[in-house]
This record gives C-alpha cells, sequence and structure tokens, in this order.
C-alpha cells in the first residue's frame, strides 16, 4: 500500500494543510484514509506543528481520486499562489504548482511517483 505525504508549501502552510485535509476527508473513497501530521518537535519547541496530509492508498481508485480532489482543491482562486509537495515513504516526491498544474498530467505525476517511484524527484 503506497503512502503520499503531501505538505501544502504557502504563506499559511498549517492553516491550507488543515483545509486540505478536510477536504479529502470529505471525499467518501478516501475515508478513514487521510490524517494530518507533522515532524517532530524541534529543539526548544514544546509540539509538533501539523502541517503534514497523509493519505494511505490502495491498488487502483485511491490514486485517481487523489489526483482529482487534489485538482479540484489547488485550483481554487485563492490558491493561486499554493503549492503542494507529495512525497513517498523513502522521501521521492513532485512538487505541483497551482498555476501550472492541468488535469490531464496530476495523476500520471501522482502514479509515477507513488506507484513508480522515480530514481530522482520530479518538478513541474
Amino acid at each position: 500500500m503506497a503512502t503520499a505525504r503531501i505538505s501544502v508549501l504557502s504563506r499559511d502552510p498549517i492553516t491550507d494543510a488543515e483545509s486540505l485535509t478536510d477536504w479529502l476527508r470529505g471525499e467518501p473513497a478516501l475515508a478513514g484514509k487521510v490524517r494530518l501530521d507533522g515532524a517532530g518537535p524541534e529543539p526548544g519547541q514544546l509540539g509538533t506543528a501539523l502541517d503534514t496530509v497523509t493519505v494511505l492508498l490502495g491498488a487502483g481508485g485511491p490514486l485517481t481520486v487523489l489526483a482529482s480532489c487534489l485538482r479540484a482543491w489547488i485550483t481554487q482562486p485563492r490558491r493561486s499562489d499554493v503549492r503542494l509537495e507529495v512525497r513517498r515513504a523513502d522521501g521521492s516526491g513532485v512538487e505541483i504548482d497551482a498555476e501550472r498544474v492541468r488535469g490531464e498530467d496530476l495523476e500520471g505525476l501522482l502514479r509515477r511517483i507513488l506507484q513508480e517511484g522515480p530514481d530522482q524527484d520530479v518538478r513541474e
């Protein structure tokens, strides 16, 4: 089972990660597969910033649904300056820019990074 770790690169990444988490949780095909988490606290910090959305993906459909949901969320007008960084557990990943995302490309990018795993990062 693949795991997608999605970081929102924006002016307010924590609020935007919460928004994306809520958006994805609203999709029945992803029910119970989405959680908000973050890295461990830095030295001197009391807690962890919950700024990463983790999605557990099985075979087939969930990847298509995730691509569709991400495309819908990121292309909303108020998110024109947002980028998403999608990574696998091994750290390989892709960066998706709201200004350049095209619906027909997003699923292919996600499939390539989450199922095949390129030798190096892919930037779009």
